[in-house]
């Protein structure tokens, strides 16, 4: 059986993973009890309890381990990896997987140094709705796509964030953080068409509209354009508390046929639950359901530890994102709204 372990327990998202892995037939050896967030500790080991505690250095050193899962500080998630991946191990880690351009390219060569997988969980891959709407656009039924519209709120939950996710150093600006989730989604749905694997920056802006501390980056958008079709892009840490999830993640494609439509969290108003895909097309609308629609992510990872045929390396994608992602960041125009009384 194959075997992992959990190290940098910072960050709520090693829930899932470590969940996903699970239930794709891995199993956990041991976690790393080292955090900055006492709370995420005590989380992982309620979900968790048969998980031993061990420490860091143990797991790296331990050669029946295969991989490792990383949701540290993400400004601490490259340097960790690099270590693992040169201790053998192979690496699954929460995004945002860098946090500058160093970083990308120290992984870069660590994965050319040591053969060693390095995969970000990203949303896209996990998500049924949007491997649903992939099928869709593949198999032609909206025609060529024209553009693609990403809005991607997050609830801010002040309570519940350590010191660290106010510091832009550490979490690495909006954009590279919950944007790097839109960017992929974006690469994906453009390469879905034949499109290169790549994208043109034509604007990218990122807000700070008084949330505190002073500066903290609450708002961002993107616009992106591949050699097929048209990208926005829209992030904030504005989810009403009034809303019954972390936020309304919605996703929009125009085809030159028809339309598609995800409701990837909720149905504001109308049906239970998430996964929600709505498409219109030349002979009628239609509404799926899409919770049930299979995800492979976590199963091709470990078929991936074990044979090395490259499911889930996709030609270097995870390396595309980033540096995009990146790219987005740093050439952004900031902007800070006057407050008017």
């Amino acid at each position: 059986m194959t075997r992992f372990a959990a190290i940098g327990l910072d960050h709520r998202h090693v829930y899932d993973m470590t969940a996903g892995l699970l239930a794709a037939g891995a199993a956990c050896a041991g976690h790393d009890p080292e955090t900055t967030d006492p709370r995420v500790l005590v989380g992982f080991r309620k979900r968790f309890p048969d998980v031993p505690a061990i420490e860091r250095e143990r797991l790296l050193d331990d050669p029946s381990i295969d991989f490792v899962v990383l949701a540290a500080v993400p400004r601490d998630r490259a340097a960790l990896a690099i270590e693992a991946m040169r201790r053998g191990k192979d690496v699954m880690v929460d995004k945002p997987g860098v946090t500058t351009a160093d970083q990308l390219a120290a992984v870069e060569a660590a994965v050319r140094e040591t053969g060693r997988i390095w995969s970000i969980c990203l949303g896209r891959l996990t998500s049924p709705a949007v491997q649903a709407a992939l099928a869709v656009v593949r198999s032609g039924e909206i025609g060529r796509l024209v553009s693609l519209t990403s809005l991607a709120p997050h609830r801010l939950n002040r309570a519940l964030r350590p010191a660290w996710f106010f510091e832009r150093a550490a979490y690495g600006g909006i954009i590279n953080d919950i944007g790097t989730h839109s960017i992929d989604q974006f690469l994906a749905f453009a390469e879905a068409k034949g499109a290169m694997m790549d994208a043109t920056i034509l604007s990218s802006t990122i807000g700070a509209f008084g949330t505190e501390p002073p500066g903290f980056e609450d708002f961002a958008a993107i616009t992106l354009r591949s050699d097929t079709m048209l990208g926005s892009i829209r992030l904030d840490w504005f989810t009403p508390d009034g809303m019954p999830d972390w936020g309304d993640g919605r996703l929009f494609l125009v085809g030159t046929d028809g339309t598609l439509e995800l409701r990837k969290n909720l149905d504001i108003e109308g049906r239970a639950g998430g996964e929600h895909m709505f498409v219109a097309n030349r002979q009628r609308t239609r509404y799926q359901d899409c919770s049930g629609v299979p995800v492979t992510y976590y199963r091709d990872f470990l078929d991936d530890v074990r044979d090395r045929a490259g499911r889930v390396s996709e030609d270097g994608r995870a390396f595309s994102v980033c540096r995009l992602a990146l790219r987005c960041q740093q050439e952004a125009t900031r902007f800070a709204p006057v407050r008017r009384p």
